[in-house]
């Protein structure tokens, strides 16, 4: 080995957290980096640096390469830190729902605590998440902390003619007998009789587009994948959901985890992939169980691993927890995370479907995509086609929280307009004024009530200068400091920025800065001056950024400064 170690030596316990993952591996694959660091970190509660110098010896990497990846995840410490620390998420849902209330009160009675961006619990804000010691618990035991300040609900009821959701608090989501007794594995055991080229056939008729933001065609993603020459082709799950206010994937799959199996499997078999991932952020210890109790309960019946059902069809699955870093949802940071580097975008192209993990061919998905595909397959693209508009098909889920009476899930057809989708949750509570939504998320689009027959489409949507992104739908009422939640968007924006790329780098920064001003009143120049200058910062981040978090880093505060009386 090359690499020279100065510092301590591994001790007993160090070297027992690292060989857990590494095993007994002569030189393990890069790829084993970020797992290897998580099995140290939930041993000991932080990166203690004789662990370090030993994952270095074992893999043969440079220090400052590991240090370069452990710097990069919130999840990570390379300080001293307790075991278990609770996560207050402090984001624009939970900050109007009293989050701060919960910081004083952890700050009081000396628990170990630290503030949090979005933890995709929305629907249960303020949320907090107590992370360490090999696991996490979303409420639970801040819950006895704070003497019942958290409430923590299981799944709401789901109408019965959902479709997505239909399983999910009907069965027991660990049970592949229930999930196979509601239909599950239809759709796989058809996609087997009918051939890789049908299958692509069936999801391109469905007219599915990708359900995370970008709305690219799923059956093109696919029949280009299965087209290239070059092998092996990977399939991954892209469960790394951090936009705030999104936490549609996390119940899908805590409630109902073989459907993303199967939705994987069958975009594995249609594209040729033999390999595939899920990426689950770290903030969803309940979904990550859950998810590898599902892959294990497949592998022993057979639905995974070598001969799937008898089909001479391969492929299996491995889970890779995130650790902590909103950037990773963008699908080429999301594989270099994978690969054990800083999850830092790549320049396209070229794209995935030539060049993606491992400088493969590769499909990725988001959850709620895959969740349709079973569906799909079942029941036929055409009849999928028919629900919803013709440029939107299929059912959408829509994740409602903020300033509603039932905060939670929504599944829809396409279509509905959004006062109709608000008064599904039981509209304002307490008769308030609503005075502005946010569309898609952080980095959607404030709209005025003015807009609440917006059909919840794809075209609908655009037509007014909006986006459905990833399903959020958060509500505000007349109650709140829209100028707090802007600044909190900026912060969030500047704070996750990977640093990679100037526009994005020093532009979240100077965006932040000149909220702060306006806020203020202590304006450069006139406020128009100012207005004109964030216009422009907005401009410099959409046109050169190299990835769609500086590309729409400024879209929601902008709009709201054109679509809102501030």
């Amino acid at each position: 080995m090359d690499i020279r170690i100065h510092g301590p030596e591994a001790d007993d316990s160090e070297r027992q957290a690292v060989d857990s993952v590494l095993g007994g591996q002569a030189r393990p694959p890069r790829d084993l980096l970020l797992p290897a660091l998580h099995a140290v970190q939930d041993r000991f509660g932080w990166l203690q640096p004789g662990a370090l110098n030993y994952i270095c010896m074992r893999m043969d990497l440079p220090p400052a390469e590991v240090f370069g990846v452990s710097t990069f995840y919130h999840l990570l410490s390379l300080s001293p830190a307790p075991l278990r620390v609770v996560h207050v998420c402090d984001d624009i849902a939970c900050r109007i729902k009293g989050a701060e209330a919960i910081c004083a009160e952890l700050e009081k009675n000396g628990t170990p605590w630290k503030r949090s961006p979005c933890l995709g619990q929305c629907e249960r804000a303020p949320a907090t998440l107590t992370l360490g010691g090999n696991g996490g618990n979303a409420g639970t035991d801040t819950k006895l902390v704070l003497q019942n300040l958290v409430s923590v609900p299981a799944f709401p009821p789901f109408p019965p003619d959902g479709r997505l959701v239909r399983r999910i608090g009907k069965i027991d989501p660990a049970s592949l007998v229930e999930y196979e007794r509601e239909g599950g594995y239809r759709g796989l055991k058809r996609a087997l009789e009918i051939g890789p080229e049908a299958v692509i056939r069936e999801v391109t008729a469905s007219n599915l587009v990708g359900r995370g933001g970008a709305a690219f065609p799923t059956g093109r993603k696919w029949d280009a994948v299965s087209k290239v020459a070059a092998r092996p082709h990977y399939v991954v799950c892209n469960a790394d959901e951090s936009e705030p206010g999104t936490f549609k994937d996390r119940i899908l799959m805590e409630g109902d985890p073989f459907a993303i199996i199967e939705g994987v499997t069958i975009a594995a078999f249609a594209t040729g992939a033999e390999r595939g991932f899920i990426y689950i952020r770290g903030e969803y210890p309940l979904a990550i169980e859950r998810i590898q109790a599902a892959i294990q309960a497949a592998r022993a019946a057979g639905l995974l691993g070598k001969n799937i059902l008898g089909s001479g069809f391969s492929f299996d699955i491995e889970v890779r927890r995130g650790a902590g870093a909103y950037i990773c949802g963008e699908e080429t940071a999301l594989f270099n995370s994978i690969e054990g580097k800083r999850g830092e975008p790549r320049n396209k192209p070229p794209f995935p479907v030539n060049v993606g993990l491992f400088g493969k061919p590769t499909v990725i998905n988001n959850v709620e995509t895959l969740a349709n595909v079973p569906l799909i397959v079942t029941e036929g693209g055409a009849a999928f086609a028919g629900i919803g508009t013709s440029g939107s098909t299929g059912p959408k889920l829509f994740c409602l929280s903020g300033h509603v009476a039932r905060p939670g899930l929504y599944e829809v057809a396409f279509g509905k307009t959004l006062r109709e989708l608000i008064d599904m949750a039981g509209g304002v509570p307490g008769n308030k004024r609503i005075q502005s939504i946010l569309l898609g998320g952080a980095a959607g689009v404030f709209i005025g009530p003015e807009r609440l027959d917006v059909p919840l489409t794809f075209e609908g949507t655009r037509a007014i200068g909006a986006t459905l992104g990833s399903g959020v739908v958060m509500v505000f009422d007349e109650t709140v400091d829209m100028w707090d939640i802007l600044s909190r968007i900026a912060e969030f924006f500047r704070d996750e920025s990977c640093g990679q790329c100037v526009p994005c780098r020093v532009g979240t920064v100077r965006q932040k800065e000149l909220l702060g001003r306006l806020r203020s009143g202590r304006t450069i120049g006139s406020q128009a001056d100012e207005l004109a200058l964030l216009n422009e910062i907005g401009q410099a981040m959409r046109d050169a950024s190299i990835c769609g978090l500086g590309q729409t880093a400024s879209s929601a505060i902008e709009s709201a400064l054109v679509n809102l009386k501030l």
